[in-house]
């Protein structure tokens, strides 16, 4: 594949791929604040989605494979960054960089560890959930709304989902206007509302998912 070739290619697959990614978790969102209109919506979505039955495991095999290509090459870039750059230039570069831009590479490996901690969570049900068998509600689905609830009355649970939200907006503030520099859709006029613009769509993801963990933590 020609764009694996070059590191502009790289740079533009984990671009595209970080804004796929970045829209799936805006619609991952929408369905988590269902938890807000209570226990029958929230189930009731849980439900919709597992009767898609192997729809659902395409996207997911699809939204896996997309975050692969961006973990990969992102670290592949900044490996071959840190090699190529003379520790002079690096200083340079670090003076006139932000927090955000230079925690990329962690802020992201956290966020790996927390997605990881979230399948096994919420999708497998293999850790941080009790009694699994006994999450029905009265209508037979699966009690995802009792899960949830209970899941963030651990405050170790809570700590977790809060760290990754705070990585989360960390990344996309410097992530989301990274993507249109790479694209070569910025320029002086436009570079600084492009930032804002970033820092705009991780605040709102931020909040949102926040809320989430507070809802569950309120109930």
């Amino acid at each position: 594949m020609i764009l694996t070739q070059s590191s502009v290619g790289r740079k533009i697959l984990v671009a595209v791929t970080g804004l796929l990614l970045v829209a799936f978790i805006c619609v991952h969102l929408l369905g988590n604040l269902s938890l807000f209109a209570g226990a029958d919506a929230i189930n009731a979505y849980a439900e919709k989605l597992h009767s898609l039955g192997p729809v659902v495991w395409i996207f997911r095999l699809v939204m896996l494979g997309l975050f692969a290509v961006h973990v990969i090459f992102a670290v592949q870039l900044t490996v071959e960054n840190s090699s190529a750059r003379p520790e002079a230039y690096m200083q340079k570069v670090n003076e006139e960089a932000t927090f955000m831009s230079r925690s990329m590479i962690v802020t992201g490996c956290i966020l790996f560890a927390f997605i990881v901690y979230h399948i096994l969570h919420f999708t497998g049900r293999v850790v941080g959930v009790e009694n699994v068998e006994a999450l029905v509600d009265a209508t037979g689905r699966f009690d995802v709304y009792t899960m949830v609830v209970q899941s963030f009355n651990s405050v170790a649970i809570t700590l977790i989902y809060l760290i990754g939200m705070v990585c989360l907006f960390l990344h996309l503030a410097h992530g989301v206007g990274s993507f249109f520099q790479t694209l070569g859709l910025t320029n002086d006029s436009t570079f600084d509302a492009v930032g804002k613009l970033g820092k705009v769509v991780s605040i709102v993801l931020l909040v949102g998912y926040v809320a989430v963990v507070i809802c569950g933590v309120a109930k």
